[in-house]
């Protein structure tokens, strides 16, 4: 299912392509990588909302539940006044990549890199900014159970594929899709956060910790 009409699609992806980015030369490299190797990230269009949020919320510690080779932590760190983000991956492979790609951007001292399991390594920080989700959809709603009392009020979760090729919306879900509905619906019931779902590229839910 197309989320967006195509044509609006295409027309925001000539935006992203002609807009000025300081590391177009390196980003392209890492966007190609993923392309040649299937290896899932967010495109620019979620890069650049990543930017300005980061840009306006000016956090101290940003955690990535799933951080592959470092895409998305790029427009964290990129953005950030200070502070760090923290990138996490069950495999050292994939963070040796990123660790190599943000001392190309100058970023290394904003980042930090843990190889494991990610929902317990977040345990570990407290007073979260912004909580990154991209692990395994089944373990979205875990990880907000989990770490939701690690966030500071005022704190913001951006949880990518939540949208899930548009299956969200279909009847006879299958399981991983069942598990993105029930963490959705959590995030919106849940007088805690306030949320809202952006139908950009896979779906980008934003939720603010308001108690």
């Amino acid at each position: 299912m197309n989320i967006l009409n195509p044509q609006v699609e295409a027309y925001i992806e000539q935006l992203n392509r002609i807009a000025f980015i300081e590391d177009e030369e390196i980003l392209k490299e890492m966007e190609d990588y993923a392309h040649k190797n299937d290896f899932p990230i967010i495109d620019r269009t979620v890069g650049r909302l990543i930017y300005l949020i980061t840009k306006l919320k000016n956090p101290k510690l940003v955690v990535e539940l799933g951080s592959g080779y470092g895409y998305s932590a790029y427009y964290f760190a990129k953005a950030m006044n200070g502070g760090k983000v923290v990138l996490t991956d069950y495999q050292e492979r994939n963070l040796s990549m990123a660790k190599s790609y943000f001392e190309r951007f100058g970023l290394l001292d904003k980042a930090e890199f843990r190889v494991g399991n990610a929902i317990e390594i977040a345990k570990e920080y407290k007073n979260i900014d912004i909580l990154f989700l991209d692990l395994e959809k089944t373990k979205y709603l875990e990880a907000i159970l989990t770490l939701k009392d690690n966030l500071k009020v005022g704190s913001l979760v951006i949880a990518d594929n939540t949208l899930w090729y548009g299956k969200v919306a279909q009847d006879n879900p299958d399981e991983k899709t069942v598990k993105i509905k029930e963490f959705n619906e959590y995030m919106f019931k849940n007088k805690e956060f306030f949320s809202v779902l952006i139908p950009l590229r896979d779906g980008v839910l934003i939720s603010s910790k308001i108690e």
